[in-house]
């Protein structure tokens, strides 16, 4: 597969949330199952597609976790490396609320690729919205400095010296954490803001991102992260969760937590999780599951009702 790279950012293999399994997966070549995708034509923007007007028009923007990276089948047509499934949290709304969806979500995307093409063949996520939207859902930000998947990097490499101890702790602290507050939390809130300028009678709702991780010991091998450096993957996590939710208040927009909901469900759990863990085969790791994915579907639902 054709893993181009635009300039002055790393490709979007690299960049998917979470994983550099990821990347392995797409800067190689992709498997018969990945045959539902393709690099296709640009998706159509929202303002030129034919809407039904008797219908709620539901518009998906973000990153892989947003996407249903790992879920199969993917949306048949979509850029094959945005690896979006046909499973995914807003999918599933769709089709249990009979709303219209334009999902332009993709694997890999930052606050910047709402306003940029990510790559070629896939537009801005913002050209997807329009004054027709009803309801808009954004999940993004982990991948916004690299935050999540240069944690993961990180804090592997480090557990190789030391897995009982805290290596990635030690040696990077708060530098993994920091930039939550200075450069992601500003990001969120221009994107959201730019949200509601291109929908401005839409209900939009931020989508947190549920626990990757238990709050302690973890599961050294299958995510491959040292004892003592569990607690500041939460840290980290809770970070993105309060200055997302945060920023949502800031923006006047709703805010779908997923810690609280999540909690026993992370890559940790064993058979009832809802987050694969590194072992697993291919860019579902370190990403929601079908059931990870049907979680989050519940949780919007629930936060649309209201």
């Amino acid at each position: 597969m054709d893993a181009r790279h635009r300039r002055g950012r790393p490709s979007a293999a690299i960049r998917v949330l979470g994983l550099l399994a990821v990347a392995a997966t797409l800067a190689t070549g992709c498997s018969s199952d990945d045959a539902a995708g393709s690099t296709g034509p640009a998706p159509t923007p929202a303002a030129t597609q034919t809407t039904d007007p008797g219908r709620t028009h539901y518009v998906n923007l973000g990153d892989s976790f947003g996407a249903g990276t790992g879920v199969r089948p993917l949306v048949e047509d979509s850029p094959i490396w945005c690896q979006r499934s046909s499973k995914n949290f807003a999918h599933i709304v769709a089709a249990e609320e009979k709303y219209e969806l334009i999902d332009v979500s993709c694997a890999g995307a930052e606050t910047a690729d709402f306003r940029t093409s990510q790559q070629e063949g896939v537009p801005p996520q913002l050209d997807a919205l329009d004054a027709n939207a009803d309801i808009v859902t954004v999940m993004i930000g982990g991948n916004d400095k690299n935050t999540y998947g240069r944690t993961i990097e990180l804090c592997s490499r480090a557990a190789d010296t030391n897995p009982l101890g805290a290596p990635c702790t030690d040696r990077y602290g708060q530098s993994l954490i920091a930039p939550v507050a200075t450069d992601i939390y500003p990001a969120i809130r221009g994107a959201l803001r730019d949200v509601k300028a291109k929908a401005p009678d839409a209900k939009v709702l931020l989508v947190g991102y549920p626990w990757l991780m238990p709050p302690t010991v973890g599961c050294y091998p299958e995510m491959k992260l040292a004892v003592g450096d569990v607690p500041m993957i939460r840290e980290l996590q809770t970070a993105l969760n309060d200055y997302g939710r945060r920023a949502a208040a800031d923006e006047g927009v709703g805010f779908v937590d997923m810690l609280p909901v999540s909690v026993g469900h992370d890559a940790c759990a064993g058979p009832p999780r809802w987050i694969e863990p590194m072992t697993a085969q291919g860019p579902a790791r370190i990403h929601p599951n079908e059931r990870g994915q049907e979680a989050i579907a519940e949780q919007v639902r629930k936060a649309l009702a209201n």
